[in-house]
């Protein structure tokens, strides 16, 4: 099983990730805001993460690690 974590605080919202997820279980977070004021994006099902690291490999900013 896979475990994604992102860095919600330096992460500027701008959507790569979720639309490089092939599961769509990357989203926005749209309930909160992180210090620079954009929403964070999140894994919301850990347990369908496959592992493939496509959000990661789209992230500009490396915020996501993907761990196997």
């Amino acid at each position: 099983m896979a475990k994604v974590t992102f860095k919600t605080d330096l992460c500027k919202g701008c959507g790569l990730c979720v639309d490089a997820c092939p599961k769509h279980i990357v989203s926005l977070d749209e309930n909160k805001f992180n210090a620079k004021g954009h929403r964070p994006a999140y894994c919301t099902d850990n347990d369908a993460c496959v592992g493939c690291a496509s959000c990661a490999i789209m992230c500009p900013d490396c915020v996501i690690t993907v761990e196997r």
